[in-house]
């Protein structure tokens, strides 16, 4: 019967795919409101849930293969649930860091275009790669830099700390190297590549004028990725 109406299969599928990110995402969100309204976690702690949290959403959708329309389509869900979050009290403190910031917002767009661009040309690798970098660089860069940074720099304004920065480049290091090393292998063009992805996404970083490095980290990352493996390879 199925092999007759073979668009029936497809169905479950898809509705498997959406549910995955919905359920995700959902938790994500959930998890934010209660440290808010329940645990009293500090603004940034809020941010960097949902941060984390939202980011690994790429890798959902790339072990399940989610089409493109649905990866964007929820990257569009989150970007206007945290546009409302900066007018309406749906997850306090997401903006409250002592800066203004659309940094959330960006995120979510960064996310919708890396899909949309690397979907597109079949390559999804570099899509995660580009989110993973922001998601856990960007996001333990913070908490570390907060914890531990002791010697501060600034950039238009925006102090950071040489600690977070050093966190950043290693962790980014770590992501794009294991990314690369299992799409291309172990050549020491991917040792390379992802060294210099690293510093780019570090230098990126510091320029974090109203959150956009949000957006200037993931799509930087995986640009610059895409174009050196097509150099190298």
């Amino acid at each position: 019967m199925l092999s007759l109406f073979p668009q029936l299969t497809s169905i479950p599928l898809l509705w498997l795919q959406i549910g995955s990110v919905g359920t995700w995402l959902s938790l994500v969100l959930f998890v934010a409101w209660g440290a808010s309204h329940f645990a009293q976690a500090n603004s940034e702690i809020i941010r960097k849930i949902v941060h984390i949290g939202t980011g690994n959403v790429i890798l959902i959708a790339w072990w399940f293969n989610i089409p493109a329309n649905v990866g964007i389509t929820a990257a569009i869900c989150a970007s206007a649930v945290t546009l409302l979050s900066y007018r309406l009290p749906i997850i306090p403190g997401i903006n409250s860091v002592g800066r203004q910031s659309l940094g959330t917002f960006f995120y979510s767009v960064s996310i919708g275009i890396l899909i949309a661009c690397f979907w597109h040309f079949n390559q999804p690798q570099y899509a995660v790669l580009g989110i993973m970098v922001m998601t856990w660089g960007d996001g333990l860069a913070a908490l570390i830099g907060q914890r531990f940074g002791e010697h501060k720099y600034k950039v238009l304004g925006a102090e950071k700390s040489w600690e977070g920065s050093l966190a950043m480049c290693l962790v980014s290091w770590i992501i794009s190297l294991l990314i690369l090393m299992a799409i291309q292998g172990n050549f020491w063009q991917t040792w390379l590549i992802s060294a210099t992805v690293a510093l780019v996404a570090t230098v990126l970083e510091s320029f974090s004028f109203l959150g956009i490095d949000n957006l200037i980290v993931p799509l930087g990352s995986a640009a610059l990725a895409f174009t050196l493996v097509h150099i190298f390879f």
